[in-house]
């Protein structure tokens, strides 16, 4: 054990600062295109002991691309038998609990896997990380999805410029990705055979599910199809019902939350919310939106409306309306005044009109459309947003 302490305090010495690395299972198309990458065991800053060994035995893996920010090597069994060499103070303990020392797991399932010819269009690649620039591979791009929904790496911490220009459209049959290519050109036959695969969707991303295993009992997904690769799930207690609701990569849930809605690209939803039926809050894919919106603990966003702006804690969207960054609304000075008191940079207006974005991000907000003359108006809010626990 102190032999192998040694070993990683050297390596550390002289070793470049690590992102992320693991092993990933690859499958691949035509040309050896990669349409997809699963990592079973993920390394996000932390592990240095299993970088130490994976970095020293890269020499006996097969180099596929080496740059100076990653590096791709295809696994071999003369790289798992040194690696297996220096784990060797743990070997016992890893044979005798397969919870433990996941790394090593790793490396003891594909010595078995690799005793048998590999199909060709399955690869097992080691992938090295080393920091958050732009992916120059499909491997790292997985990588940096893959840490944004385990929660090891922050919503929005992450840079994912390009990662569309990598990831291939695939169709997707269960797990297994299928080249467009390979179906178009091998079309009659397999409908002919009855090998024609059940399509589940063509896409770029996976879904979530199919990467991930909720890492929370009290997690629950009613519908595979509407939360993509890339999200975060939060801590516990997220319930996403069937219908109109959806969960982009890149966005999320920061706790115990209720989703009946439309949660785009790169936002972000405070713990003890809930997002109505149909509700749909503006990302920043599209439409020119290029802040990303946050939306605060224990707010209510009612039945089909619409925010384009972020939320502070405690606020109410009434269902129907839309509250956009250029949606006039009207404030009594009475109301202004109770929301300064919790917002103490809130500046009033003499004429009693505000626009959303000079709304954005303040606390205790009730948007709502008067019934009597359509006009938009905000007051502070006296109602407690608060979730059922029996569902969370």
């Amino acid at each position: 054990m102190e032999k192998f302490k040694n070993f990683v305090q050297e390596h550390q010495n002289k070793a470049k600062k690590i992102l992320g690395f693991g092993i990933a299972r690859v499958d691949l198309g035509k040309n050896q295109k990669i349409l997809c990458a699963t990592y079973p065991v993920l390394n996000w800053q932390e592990n240095f002991g299993s970088y130490a060994v994976f970095d020293t035995c890269k020499q006996y893996a097969k180099n596929i691309q080496q740059e100076s920010n990653e590096e791709i090597f295809s696994i071999t069994d003369s790289f798992i038998n040194h690696a297996l060499e220096l784990f060797a103070s743990f070997l016992a303990e890893a044979n005798s609990n397969p919870q433990s020392h996941k790394n090593i797991q790793v490396l003891l399932q594909l010595k078995q896997i690799l005793q048998k010819p590999l199909e060709s269009h399955v690869d097992y690649r080691l992938v090295f990380l080393y920091e958050d620039l732009n992916c120059k591979s499909v491997e790292t791009a997985y990588m940096k999805l893959l840490a944004l929904s385990l929660g090891k790496a922050k919503l929005r911490s992450l840079n994912l410029d390009g990662i569309f220009g990598l990831l291939s459209n695939v169709a997707w049959s269960g797990n297994k990705p299928y080249e467009l290519d390979y179906l178009r050109e091998n079309e009659i036959a397999l409908k002919l055979n009855g090998d024609y695969p059940h399509i589940d969707f063509v896409d770029k991303f996976p879904r979530y599910l199919m990467q991930v295993i909720p890492q929370y009992d009290n997690i629950r997904l009613l519908d595979t199809a509407k939360t993509r690769f890339g999200a975060y799930l939060g801590k516990g207690g997220y319930t996403q019902m069937p219908g109109a609701s959806y969960v982009n990569f890149n966005a999320g849930v920061e706790g115990a939350c209720m989703n009946e809605g439309r949660i785009s690209s790169s936002v972000i939803i405070g713990e003890g919310s809930d997002v109505g039926g149909g509700a749909s809050i503006l990302g920043v894919l599209s439409g020119g939106n290029s802040d990303p919106i946050s939306i605060g603990k224990n707010c209510l966003l009612g039945v089909n409306s619409s925010t384009g702006i972020s939320l502070g804690d405690g606020c109410i969207v009434d269902g129907g309306i839309a509250v956009l960054a250029g949606t006039i609304f009207e404030i009594s000075p009475q109301e202004a005044k109770k929301l300064q008191e919790i917002n103490p940079n809130f500046a009033l207006h003499e004429n009693n009109l505000y626009k959303g974005k000079e709304l954005s991000k303040l606390n205790g907000i009730h948007f709502r459309q008067d019934s009597k003359n359509g006009k938009m108006i905000a007051f502070r809010s006296n109602r407690e947003i608060t979730l059922n626990k029996d569902l969370h």
